[in-house]
């Protein structure tokens, strides 16, 4: 199957309301039936602001975070019309991938050998 990855770019600290963004963002995804989100954390980066963030052993509030997705052109367009009506100011890139699963569906309960 043909899609977009969609990836946005954030900081650990950053909330909407009292919510931490990222989680915030998985949540309006699964709201409107996305299935599939990935948080994955960074030690460092530049941050659109021309600033070093970074992961401390005394501070983990500038820890860069991407939350990524994996969606059909009618869920991507669902995801980013959504958003442009929520009150989110986010940095995001969108890619075209080729995307399916291998081998059977696995329900978590096959017996292990």
């Amino acid at each position: 199957m043909t899609g977009y990855q969609i990836t946005f770019y954030t900081l650990q600290d950053r909330t909407i309301g009292h919510q931490p963004l990222a989680e915030w963002l998985l949540q309006q995804a699964a709201a409107l039936g996305l299935k599939g989100a990935t948080i994955n954390g960074a030690i460092e980066g530049i941050g659109h602001d021309g600033r070093m963030h970074a992961i401390t052993m005394f501070d983990l509030a500038e820890q860069p975070l991407q939350i990524t997705m994996v969606v059909s052109t009618a869920d991507k367009q669902r995801l980013l019309d959504h958003l442009q009506h929520q009150p989110v100011n986010v940095f995001y890139t969108v890619q075209a991938v080729e995307y399916g699963v291998t081998g059977t569906a696995y329900s978590g309960s096959e017996d292990k050998e």
